[in-house]
């Protein structure tokens, strides 16, 4: 039983090596990493021949979570390069990036059909307030 498992394992591996991938292969130029000492302090930074970038860093919050900053970039095929910055803590996850969509500005303008609907809620309001007066 055992020698049928170990033997398995092999052709697995072997033809896992033989398969190919299914796009170019990208070197690690840097890799390092900070794992969590007694303080929950802890860090990443990566970095790949294509221009991929990764930091993170952060620490243990009040709560027990972690908190985090960081940010990542990467090369768009016309040589640009796209930055995403973040927070991440109690209150939530917080990106930052040109690349990120924006709502608009507020106060935008309110749609008539918008302005329509208020008034015809005012005015039930007032006809409720009149009957219960009554």
């Amino acid at each position: 039983m055992n020698l049928a498992v170990v033997v398995l394992v092999l052709v697995g591996a072997a033809l896992a090596d033989e398969t190919p991938l299914d796009g170019p292969r990208v070197a690690i130029v840097h890799s390092e990493q900070h794992h969590p000492d007694e303080t929950g302090a802890h860090s990443f930074d990566f970095a790949a021949e294509n221009g991929i970038k990764v930091h993170i860093s952060g620490s243990q919050g009040e709560d027990g979570g972690a908190n985090s900053i960081g940010s990542w970039s990467y090369p768009l095929e016309d040589g640009t390069i796209v930055e995403v910055k973040f927070v991440a803590n109690e209150k939530g996850y917080h990106p930052e990036s040109d690349v990120l969509p924006v709502a608009p500005a507020f106060p935008h303008p309110i749609p008539d059909f918008v302005h329509r609907q208020i008034a015809f809620a005012e005015e039930q309001r007032r006809s409720r307030a009149e009957v219960d007066d009554q």
